[in-house]
């Protein structure tokens, strides 16, 4: 499968990041890269009840912006609103093109739903809070 066939997977690195109360707020570009490294195995492997490949974009904002893109993880840096650049990105797909935002802002799930993409939870890709080790596709 061509990564244009591939499931198009926009996480919400602020609202993730946020998901999990683990310090992240000291170190905001930190938190993002640990985040963008967790997502890599998911490239691959595909999230639960969708089977990968799928492409991931990983959208962040404020201190978080300019951390890099590894292979399998596409970080994009929102100028403004990280809500909007997501927004731009779900309204962008293919419209034969699978869309799954990772994401527990209810407003961002309004407006992309909007577009037709589907909206999954932080929980997808991080571990709850009392969850002991590292989270394993």
């Amino acid at each position: 499968m061509s990564e244009d066939e591939a499931v198009l997977v926009i996480v919400d690195g602020a609202n993730v990041v946020g998901s999990v109360p683990d310090g992240w707020w000291r170190d905001r570009r930190g938190a993002a890269v640990r985040l963008r490294d967790s997502l890599v195995p998911y490239a691959a492997a595909g999230l639960p009840g969708l089977p990968g490949p799928v492409e991931i974009a990983l959208v962040v904002e404020g201190a978080a912006r300019g951390v890099e893109s590894v292979p399998g993880v596409r970080v994009a840096s929102a100028p403004g609103s990280g809500d909007d650049l997501i927004a731009e990105l779900a309204a962008a797909a293919e419209p034969d093109r699978e869309c799954v935002v990772v994401t527990a802002d209810r407003g961002l799930r309004q407006r992309v739903e909007a577009c037709g993409a589907r909206c999954v939870g932080p929980r997808t890709v991080r571990p709850s809070p009392d969850a002991h080790g590292p989270f394993r596709p």
